[in-house]
Order: C-alpha cells, then structure tokens, then sequence
C-alpha cells in the first residue's frame, strides 16, 4: 500500500548539469465523475475517464544548474512567448512538489508549453498540461536516479500531476484509468491514477468523442470553488456513495460490451455533476440552453435510429458526444446535419481513446 513518503525521493549520487526533455500528454473525459476533494487534491469519490488522443499538451522542459537557494526558478513560454498569468498557478504547483522533488530548487528551467486544441476553447487543459510538466519532471528524476522502475516513474507522474490538478492524474497512462480507493479495482489508490486493468470489450476499442463547443468562455466557476462547495453539500454522502456504485456497474460494462447499460451510466453522471451545482449553495447553472438543445436532439436521434451515441459533459456547457467506431460515419452526418449550428462559431473538435503521455524528446 503506497502512502505520500514512497514519492519522497532520496539524495542522488547523480548529478546532471544541463538538458531538456518533451512530453506530450492528452486531456481526459470523465464517464464516472469526481466532485468534491478533501485535503492535498484526496478525491472524495473514486472516478474512471476515457483517456483523449488529440487534445494534448505539448510540454519541453529545458534545465541549467545553478546554486540552489531553496527557491524556484523558471520562466514560462505558452506557443513560444513570454506568458506571466499562468506563472502563479506553476509556482503553486512546484511549491507543493517540492517535498517530493527537493532537486528542483537546484535548476533554472524553461517551460515551453502549447495544446492541440484552441486555447480557451472549453476543453479543460489544466489536466494535459499538468501531466505534460509531471512527466518532464520525472524524466529528470529518472536521469538522476537511473535505477528508478517503469511502474514507480508512472506511479510518482500522475501523484505530481494529481498535485497540480486532481483530474491530471488520469491523463498519464492507460486508455482507459480510475483515480481513487474503489473496493473492485485492483490497486486502485487516491494518490494517483491507476489502468483499468480488466479486457476492455471490443465495443469500446477506438471509442469515438467528437467534442461540440458550445460556448468557448471562461469557466463561470472554477474547478476549486466548485469541488468546495461539495464540503456542505446536503446531498454530498448519497452522491459520492453513487458514484461507487455506478463505477461498479461501469467496470462490468467495460469488461461485456453492455452500450445501453453504458449510455444509462454516463449521461446519468454527466446529469449529476451538474445537479450538484444546481443543489449547491452558492449554485450553478452551467449548461447553456444550445447544451440543452444538444442532449434533446441526441436523444431523439438515438430513439429513432437505435444507434448508441450518448453524450457526457463536464464542468461547463460543452457536450462531449460519445459513439462506437463502427457507427463514426452517421454520427458525424448527423453532427453535421443537426448539432452543428449549435456551437459556437459552428466548432467542434473530433477526437477518440488515446493510451496517455508520450516522450518526444
């Protein structure tokens, strides 16, 4: 059993001068959500994602020895130029790290950083990109302790980048990973992200999300604000104790193939997550009434076609649209022909299952 101390690493015998690394790692999409947290980025529910392909976070990160002084340095680039306001949030973040990673007062760094997909453009990048600097920050602990195992690099990439942004955690690896203690996942932890590690049906090989954006604006509300409201919340213990339930049930869909149980499941906590901030206080109308529009039509078209294309949403007004490989082709007319002029400027971004992080460089 892991706790906080297994992260700490040790003094090395190595030293490292200079030297750079890339990563890239994926944003995720949440089928059973986590809302609410308890103290150092602990999910007060366990949750399971779809890991994405092609909206990513592309991270290098570039290092020189200087004296260390026990503070931070670092500049930080966004698409190659100077980006302050993302400074504080990045100096919170290796504050936190700091016990478990006390070599990085030893450095001055470069942080490079850009998404795949349009900034601002609704899809929650603080997941990707926080893995993305994760796995940087491994690659230098490996270099410095070259003995490290592949299970404890992974292991201590998605603790840091829980530590960042709780959801990035599940952005590390797998195609498919549950963060938080669930009694039916085996080595499932609250520190970090773990792989399904059950055969995932066939049906779910290549999942398909083309992501509609409905409205490309700042959040109403941020993520942290949101999950506190959960301390107070009068139905806060009957929501965490059915997101248990529903992760067990989803663990047997994923293993049988089961697409109506699937669809029931996920538009189910999509339609949650937003009921707990509707029933909070102070409360939260996120969707938009084109989400709305959305979801109707989706049903609709599912009713009459039989086709199993469900959608989830996350904090915002977003729809993601989720579907079968073998039916791409008609989703994506039906998205065309009715969903379309529902998004914002008529975006929206087709994406499927990924398999986490990648080293570039």
């Amino acid at each position: 059993m892991f706790s906080e101390k297994d992260f700490i690493s040790k003094p090395f015998s190595t030293t490292i001068e200079n030297g750079s690394f890339q990563w890239s790692a994926p944003s995720n999409i949440a089928l059973v959500k986590y809302w609410g947290k308890k103290e150092n980025q602990i999910p007060a529910n366990p949750s399971i994602s779809f890991t994405l392909n092609h909206c990513k976070t592309i991270t290098k990160l570039a290092f020189t020895k200087k004296q260390s002084d026990g503070n931070f340095s670092f500049d930080l680039l966004f698409e190659g130029k100077p980006k302050e306001d993302f400074k504080p949030k990045i100096q919170k973040f290796l504050e936190r790290i700091e016990i478990y990673c006390p070599y990085l007062t030893a450095y001055n760094f470069t942080i490079d950083t850009e998404n795949t997909f349009p900034h601002s453009s609704g899809i929650a990048s603080s997941a990707s990109g926080m893995a993305a600097l994760s796995m940087n920050i491994m690659s230098l602990e490996k270099a410095l302790n070259p003995n490290m195992t592949e299970d404890y690099f992974y292991q201590k990439a998605s603790f840091l980048a829980r530590l960042g942004s709780g959801s990035a955690c599940r952005s590390v690896k797998g195609s498919v990973v549950v963060w938080g203690k669930h009694a039916e996942i085996e080595d499932s932890s609250d520190l970090f992200g773990v792989e399904f590690s059950s055969n995932i049906h066939t049906n779910f090989k290549n999942y398909q999300d083309t992501i509609l954006l409905v409205d490309k604006g700042e959040k109403q509300v941020s993520s942290t604000v949101g999950h506190d409201l959960m301390h107070n919340h009068p139905f806060a213990e009957q929501r965490f104790a059915q997101a248990h339930q529903n992760l067990s049930i989803i663990k047997t869909v994923l293993e049988t193939g089961n697409l109506d149980e699937f669809i029931k499941i996920v538009e189910s906590e999509a339609l949650t997550l937003h009921a707990m901030m509707m029933t909070s206080l102070p409360y939260f109308i996120l969707m938009k009434p084109n989400t709305l529009e959305i979801i109707n039509r989706i049903w609709s078209y599912r009713s009459k076609t039989k086709i199993p294309v469900c959608f989830t949403l996350d904090a915002g007004a977003n729809v993601h649209v989720l579907y079968p490989e073998n039916v791409r082709e008609a989703v994506l007319q039906f998205i065309k022909d009715e969903l379309v002029g529902f998004c914002q400027n008529g975006n929206y971004i087709c994406d499927t299952i990924g398999t986490g992080a990648i080293k570039i460089l």
